[in-house]
């Protein structure tokens, strides 16, 4: 992981000084008479190859952003998601492993000088690398099959310094995501540095969720065997990659692991009194007794109480094309100023996207209707509406959690019961609601 914030930045400024050289290219090429369809889908090949060789070179922010990104693609035109898958693959590709010998010194600082006593194998090749860090396989001393997560040196300043730089090259990934407004995710993943960093964090909410689903016939969170800051060994967990069944599932699998997805994120506020904040595809495992597994929660959010009732009550009402009382739900919850009334067409606009899924019975989430809300989202941030929208913080996450999965469903192209899922685990939006397990 290169550490030298000079070093990591000389590698962010690269990507703009690419852009400039390609869109230059561009227009001499116009200049000569080429179709300018052919032309900007070169361009966008080009950036997108570009920008996530870079990020994924980076680790830290940089890579952690990018596979933020990557959960959108369902929302990208046709002619873009053949160059844009093709450039995701580099966000592991190059990412180089961290080396055996740093891997030991990690592990004799946070474990101890005779860490390797505690386990019976270890894997000095990693199995997985991650953003800030890399998993290895092992085996515990008691025959447990583990995973040993170790967080790379020098992370908590490359994220920082990451998203700094990241901040300054927004207008660049208008190019690779057209549509998608990417600063809020950017300025919410900087406020979030700290808790990322810290693997006791996260230990403490992976063994709620796994203590919350422990006998679970749909779901299964591996235990935490043991942690230090910048070490965290759980259970090791097996199955099919949720993000390989949206490349070669069929569409029984798909269907299957759109529903448990759906379950897992609705339900966890209610179960865990958490909600999973990092809903990326390889964080999910289709297991082979038909269960979903899930790993990852460096990133999660307090909801004691379960999701805020306003959002399953805005649902409601949108359906119902009740949009004064929707407007003052909003008003009220201060996710729009007080102003001047609405157009109830902006208003819809605004909110059925929300509602559409749970309509009827069962929806089929496509990329197609994905990519058409997109386009309706950049019409309204034309419009007056997104003037007044001023999202709370408590909001934040939940709104974020809310639009990835929603990608990553209309990846899965799934067919699934959505509206019993809503109306199962989310407060307000029946009149009388049932809840639980």
């Amino acid at each position: 992981m290169p550490r030298s914030p000079l070093a990591r930045n000389a590698r962010l400024v690269s990507l703009p000084l690419g852009f400039a050289g390609r869109s230059a290219m561009r227009f001499g090429r116009r200049l000569l008479g080429q179709p300018v369809d052919l032309i900007t889908s070169e361009l966008q090949r080009r950036t997108s190859h570009h920008l996530f060789r870079v990020l994924g070179e980076l680790k830290g922010g940089a890579m952690k952003f990018g596979q933020m990104l990557s959960v959108f693609e369902a929302a990208l035109p046709p002619e873009v998601i053949g160059p844009y898958r093709a450039a995701l693959t580099l966000l592991q590709e190059a990412a180089p492993a961290l080396p055996a010998e740093q891997v030991h010194a990690v592990l004799t600082e946070e474990l101890g000088a005779r860490w390797r006593d505690r386990f019976t194998e270890f894997d000095d090749t990693p199995a997985a690398a991650a953003s800030i860090g890399q998993v290895h396989r092992a085996v515990w001393e008691d025959g447990r099959r583990v995973a040993v997560k170790i967080q790379y040196p020098g992370a908590g300043e490359a994220l920082l310094g990451d998203y700094t730089q990241l901040g300054r090259l927004i207008r660049l990934f208008s190019v690779v995501t057209p549509g998608l407004d990417v600063e809020p995710m950017l300025r919410e993943l900087r406020e979030r540095v700290a808790d990322e960093l810290d693997y006791r964090l996260e230990a403490a909410a992976q063994q709620t969720f796994a203590d919350a689903y422990r006998g679970d016939k749909q779901i299964l969170v591996p235990d935490v065997v043991t942690f230090t800051q910048r070490v965290l060994v759980t259970e090791w967990l097996d199955g099919t990659p949720v993000a390989t069944v949206i490349r070669d599932g069929e569409q029984a699998e798909r269907d299957r692991a759109g529903l448990l997805y759906t379950r897992f994120l609705f339900s966890g506020p209610e179960r865990a009194g958490l909600l999973h904040a990092d809903p990326h595809p390889g964080n999910f495992r289709l297991l082979e007794d038909g269960r979903l597994g899930v790993i990852d929660f460096g990133a999660v959010k307090d909801l004691p109480d379960g999701f805020p009732p306003a959002l399953g009550t805005l649902i409601r009402l949108a359906q119902a094309g009740k949009w004064a009382a929707a407007e003052e739900v909003l008003v009220e919850e201060g996710i729009i100023t007080p102003g001047v009334p609405l157009d109830p067409a902006a208003l819809g606009s605004f909110l059925l996207p929300l509602a559409t899924p749970t309509a009827e019975h069962t929806y089929h989430f496509t990329r197609e209707w994905l990519r058409e809300e997109v386009v309706q989202a950049v019409d309204l941030r034309e419009g007056g509406l997104l003037r007044r929208f001023n999202l709370p913080p408590s909001y934040v996450l939940v709104n974020r959690v809310v639009g990835q999965a929603t990608a990553v469903l209309c990846q899965l192209e799934c067919e699934i019961p959505f509206r019993a899922e809503a109306s199962r685990w989310l407060p307000g939006f029946t009149e009388e609601q049932p809840t639980g397990p």
